[in-house]
């Protein structure tokens, strides 16, 4: 079997979620008896200035963290740095260390990064698998970066795609993804749907009564709307805190933020700004040894995308959610994966953007009927058992590799760009 090299920039011991899927993947194919080495960096995801060690061994895995320059994510020319320093040591580390006929599986952070992926791949001869998270430059310009609605967009994506006509084979996380993919050209064999996942073993539904962090946050006797993660540009708070003005004459109804992004300052003086603060809990990220308590210390849980994203972020959230047996309250288009999701399991509401009456209108039904309320969540934990455990989707990444080990050492794509 051929050793599989990983390329992100985060990985174990940081708690972002694509470090976690990530570890998770690794570690469970090394305990298999598989080589498996990462490229990372030596930051977390919330501390660039952070200096894990360059070189260790972790459960079988050998990882490999370079050295980049450390401006963070609060400024886009800083963060661009950043990724240019780690798109040059990535690219070294891989031309050392792959061999060929080796595995190259390249994640999407920092964006682009299957290009440089694909070139250290090609002068190898190794394997090259793209894990796209999102599809980037689209993300940027749907966000609204000035530079990339035009023509320096464009020619990114068509660099883009040529890694991805080069690989053997490009992981996406949902159906729309996938058409996004077959509408830019690539082949249908080289796209595979594996979704995310979370730790389904570990994260368990808990009753709120017998939950400890539920006391120690002052929630007992409250119904609490949850958010758990990241909350940045591809979300959208406004329809949230306009449902809650909507609900300041329900004193036991509380928002509880659980996570950290882009935008939560903005969101703390926007609730403060409007006198709601007193409606709101924000908290930290969790442990993960702590995460099956927060996820289970709301009632309900909202995720947000905005509809212009649709096919370009996938919001794992979503599966830790469904694993603590929680609704789920989309506040998507009605057209996209998350809302049919949500729609054909019946495990929670979908609302359209704007829409805050619906969605205050919704969290008092649901307040008020608490047996309907845990029924949804038991059908979010029963679609996710069915359809979405890390077991399922690592057996999916395993039959990929073995397919790959098969593969004749001519399978890669014509690489011309076009």
């Amino acid at each position: 079997m051929a050793r599989i090299i990983f390329v992100n920039r985060y990985f174990f011991p940081d708690h972002s979620a694509t470090s976690q899927i990530l570890s998770d993947i690794a570690f469970a194919l090394a305990a298999s008896g598989r080589a498996i080495a990462v490229i990372t960096s030596q930051q977390r995801y919330d501390d660039s200035h952070a200096r894990l060690p360059r070189r260790e061994t972790e459960r079988g895995v050998d990882i490999y963290r370079v050295s980049t320059t450390r401006f963070g994510r609060a400024g886009l020319a800083g963060r661009s740095i950043d990724y240019l320093s780690f798109y040059r040591e990535a690219f070294a580390a891989l031309r050392r260390l792959a061999q060929p006929g080796d595995i190259v599986v390249a994640k999407t952070d920092p964006p682009l990064l299957s290009i440089v992926a694909m070139l250290a791949a090609r002068q190898r001869r190794a394997h090259l698998v793209n894990w796209l998270q999102d599809l980037y430059p689209e993300v940027a310009a749907a966000l609204g970066v000035p530079l990339l609605k035009g023509p320096l967009g464009s020619v990114l994506a068509q660099l883009r795609d040529w890694s991805l006509r080069a690989a053997i084979a490009n992981v996406v996380l949902e159906r729309r993804m996938a058409e996004r993919l077959r509408a830019r050209g690539i082949a249908e064999e080289r796209i595979e749907i594996i979704p995310n996942w979370s730790d389904d073993d570990a994260i368990v539904p808990i009753a709120a009564d017998d939950n400890p962090l539920r006391r120690a946050w002052g929630l007992e006797g409250k119904f609490v709307v949850g958010y758990s993660g990241n909350l940045g540009r591809a979300h959208e708070y406004t329809t949230l805190v306009n449902a809650s003005e909507q609900l300041r004459g329900h004193p036991q109804i509380v928002f509880l933020m659980v996570g950290g992004g882009h935008q939560v300052d903005a969101l703390v003086r926007c609730v403060k700004a409007r006198g709601l603060d007193h409606l709101y809990r924000f908290r930290p990220y969790q442990d993960r040894g702590t995460l099956n308590y927060s996820l289970a210390a709301p009632d309900v849980h909202w995720i947000s995308l905005k509809p212009e994203l649709e096919g370009l972020i996938v919001p794992s959230k979503f599966y830790g959610i469904a694993a603590a047996g929680r609704p789920i309250i989309a506040i998507a288009a009605a057209d996209g994966d998350l809302a049919r999701l949500v729609g054909e399991h019946r495990c929670g509401l979908v609302v359209a953007p704007g829409d805050a009456t619906a969605l205050a209108d919704g969290l008092r039904h649901l307040a008020a009927d608490p047996h309907q309320t845990r029924a949804m969540g038991a059908r979010a934990r029963a679609m996710l058992e069915a359809q979405f455990t890390r077991r399922q989707a690592l057996e999916r990444w395993r039959a990929l590799f073995a397919r790959i080990d098969a593969a004749p050492a001519s399978a890669a794509a014509d690489p011309a760009p076009g």
